[in-house]
């Protein structure tokens, strides 16, 4: 198999999953007598990403593998197009996953210490339902809480490779209070 039909190949998988797709999960495709090695692999990934520089996509990785998406200039234009509607989130909802995201693990009781107000169910129901968050184990004290960390899948949403990758706290908050307290956010 020549160069550009590999390349072609690898191209179609990413273009036809709605998520992110390993390296090892793109190498399963192949038989073994024509599965490129996984250095040849990341050249290609490379290769796609270098073609993709002066589209309105590009080729990322998060954390489960590469994805191909819309770049974020264009994603308005992209979301004009779409029927079903983005999801609304509260402020709260978004303050929670914050505080989890930031000083994971932590119990429901760390959040509403952090937070100063009570958390309620419904928005740690959402969270779990959305597979943003887990429960990652119970701390070992009186009642045994459950203790929250962030997923694969809070990552892969956020176009984010690793945690550390995640804006740093003075430009949360700074966002934060640029919007108006009782405002719903949009995420896509």
């Amino acid at each position: 198999m020549d160069e550009k039909e590999l390349k072609n190949i690898v191209e179609a998988l990413l273009l036809s999953s709605n998520e992110p797709i390993s390296t090892d999960k793109l190498l399963e495709v192949f038989d073994e007598w024509q599965r490129p090695t996984k250095e040849h692999l990341t050249v290609i990934i490379n290769d796609l990403k270098e073609d993709y520089t002066s589209r309105s996509f590009e080729l990322v990785q998060v954390a489960s593998g590469f994805i191909i998406q819309t770049r974020k200039e264009y994603s308005n234009w992209v979301a004009r197009m779409q029927i079903e509607k983005p999801s609304k989130y509260s402020r709260a909802l978004l303050e929670t996953l914050a505080i989890i995201a930031y000083k994971q693990p932590v119990t429901r009781a760390d959040i509403e210490e952090l937070r100063g107000v009570a958390v309620s169910s419904q928005i740690i129901k959402t969270l779990l339902e959305r597979e943003w968050i887990r429960v990652s184990g119970y701390k070992n004290v009186a009642g045994k809480p459950a203790v929250y960390t962030t997923t694969r899948e809070f990552l892969n949403y956020f176009n984010l490779k690793y945690l550390k990758e995640l804006p740093t706290l003075p430009e949360v908050t700074e966002a934060l209070t640029l919007h108006n307290p009782n405002e719903e956010y949009i995420t896509e």
